[in-house]
């Protein structure tokens, strides 16, 4: 929490409030659909790097040692992950074990793992389901798209995410 404070996180406008509002409501949510802490942590601190959908940096890549000493390497590798992620060119093949997950820093292709896969589709819904509950807008722009995702995904969500997915984009506005 204090690096996310030091960096400005709650001065930061986001869908529903600030972003460190944002982060601690994706945390949250993920910890409800019972993931490992690990993941909790990523889910706190997943727009560190910026991401390819907000562009918004709380930490240069080069000091990625100081975030994993905070949350722990794998925490951090997860957000490493969620924040290099091109997603055009990634998002379809993510179900599939010979799928490649472009890097938007370093324009490499890897082979995520399985257990990488599932961690970045839990993360990715954890956060698109919290912006598309807290903007109606958002929520009537891209609902149905993100229904969709979430559906072709299906295979890497836990069900406790997927029943979420199920709910959130279609729900009618407040």
């Amino acid at each position: 929490m204090a690096m996310l404070q030091e960096a400005g996180a709650e001065e930061i406008e986001h869908p529903g409030g600030t972003l460190l509002a944002h982060l601690q409501r994706v945390s949250a949510l993920l910890a409800s659909w019972g993931a490992r802490p690990a993941l909790v942590s990523a889910g706190l601190c997943h727009a560190f790097y910026g991401t390819d959908g907000f562009p918004v940096a709380l930490l240069h890549l080069e000091r990625r040692v100081e975030l994993a000493e905070a949350i722990g390497a794998e925490a951090e590798a997860i957000v490493y992950l969620y924040a290099s992620c091109d997603r055009k060119s990634s998002y379809r093949a993510l179900t599939d074990d010979s799928g490649l997950l472009a890097d938007r820093f370093t324009g490499r292709r890897t082979h995520p793992s399985l257990e990488e896969r599932r961690d970045f589709a839990e993360l990715t819904a954890a956060n698109e389901l919290d912006i598309a509950a807290a903007s109606p807008q958002m929520r009537a722009l891209h609902g149905a798209d993100l229904l969709s995702l979430f559906t072709r995904w299906r295979p890497l969500l836990s069900e406790q995410a997927w029943a979420h997915c199920q709910r959130v984009p279609g729900r009618p506005d407040p």
